[in-house]
């Protein structure tokens, strides 16, 4: 593992009002990087102070797309710790991504090792209220300067910080979200399962459209078939029918979700029935015209679990649980959050120690 080496700031930022600030605005005063090339590989892992960077007008990266990031977080829990969540199936999935968009993966030591330093160094910008954290948001994306459609010979990796308000500043409350019928996010053989920006920028519109009609998100389904569900805009689903929990599998057009994958963990081991398939739009209406779709809930690093409490398809009004919160829901969100703040006893190795203060 290359040495990581560290630049001091001249000076450090003042700490701002986390309570009063928006999501992704602010920022830590450290950053890590380092540089690929085809001679030296990935190389000169640091921690520098957080600056803009400049690029050529030509670089691929702004012309053709080929770009991944990741998305986690750091907590200061009740005992003064600082802990990340599942930061290795993160920096594994940020591989998982380069495959597909033929950039050379990364040294996941190197790069766990780098972001456990940054964490270090960074430590006071960890917000202390509860629910509050420090959101890590690595990525990488190509350089070459060129303008022919073709993949990248050189690269850049960064992370950089940005300390959170609690998501649900308001309370935790269900979301309504409508079924997306008309547009298309991915398919399988595309770039569906990979975090990279034009599986968001695919999303956008009809998330504008969603929130015109008075909806927060888009459930898409798939798009050959347009009836099988796939994810949520910002996040995975999953149903409650019939005391089993339902989540659509991993086929190539869905991102495979660490809280997802935290979700199941956790249902397996209270012993509550899950299963990971292929489900239409159209046996969730008949279960919920039938009284068996008992809940519905997203999950992702942002909200971590998302209630919701109305589904919109076809002109049609699906009220989830009387658009209240589901007890499995309540559990599952108190649980996750528990572990963040160490409120919960990690029994399935999910929190990584940093420091304790």
């Amino acid at each position: 593992m290359a040495e990581i080496r560290f630049e001091q700031a001249a000076a450090l930022k003042e700490k701002p009002d986390v309570s009063k600030i928006g999501f992704g605005k602010e920022f830590s005063d450290y950053m890590f990087e380092m540089d690929y090339n085809p001679k030296q590989g990935w190389h000169d892992p640091r921690i520098v102070p957080y600056r803009d960077i400049s690029v050529s007008p030509a670089n691929c990266t702004l012309h053709y797309g080929q770009a991944i990031f990741e998305g986690m977080k750091a907590f200061r829990t009740h005992d003064n710790r600082i802990v990340i969540f599942r930061p290795l199936d993160h920096i594994n999935r940020l591989n998982n991504s380069a495959r597909i968009l033929d950039i050379p993966e990364v040294d996941v030591e190197t790069v766990h090792q780098g972001l456990r330093k940054l964490i270090e160094i960074e430590k006071e910008w960890v917000p202390a209220k509860k629910g509050t954290s420090l959101y890590i948001r690595p990525f990488i994306f190509a350089t070459d300067p060129y303008l022919g459609v073709s993949v990248s010979a050189t690269y850049k990796m960064m992370i950089i910080l940005s300390p959170v308000a609690a998501y649900y500043a308001a309370g935790f409350n269900p979301v309504k979200i409508m079924v997306e019928d008309t547009y298309v996010r991915a398919v399988p053989g595309g770039l569906g399962e990979a975090k990279t920006p034009a599986n968001y920028a695919a999303s956008l519109h009809a998330g504008l459209v969603a929130h015109e009609k008075g909806y927060d998100q888009t459930l898409w389904l798939d798009g050959v078939h347009r009836k099988y569900i796939e994810e949520v805009g910002s996040m995975n689903i999953l149903f409650k029918i019939k005391g089993e929990i339902v989540t659509p599998a991993l086929c190539g057009s869905i991102l495979s979700g660490i809280t997802r994958k935290t979700v199941l963990a956790v249902a397996k081991e209270w012993g509550v029935p899950t299963s990971e398939r292929r489900i239409t739009i159209d046996e969730v209406h008949e279960a919920y015209q039938n009284g068996e779709l008992e809940e519905v809930f997203g999950s992702g690093t942002a909200a971590v679990i998302s209630p919701v409490g109305e589904l919109y398809y076809k002109g049609e009004k699906m009220v989830i649980n009387d658009g209240k919160i589901g007890p499995f829901t309540q559990k599952m969100y108190d649980h996750i959050t528990g572990l963040h703040s160490g409120e919960v006893k990690d029994t399935l190795g999910f929190v990584e120690e940093i420091i304790k203060l």
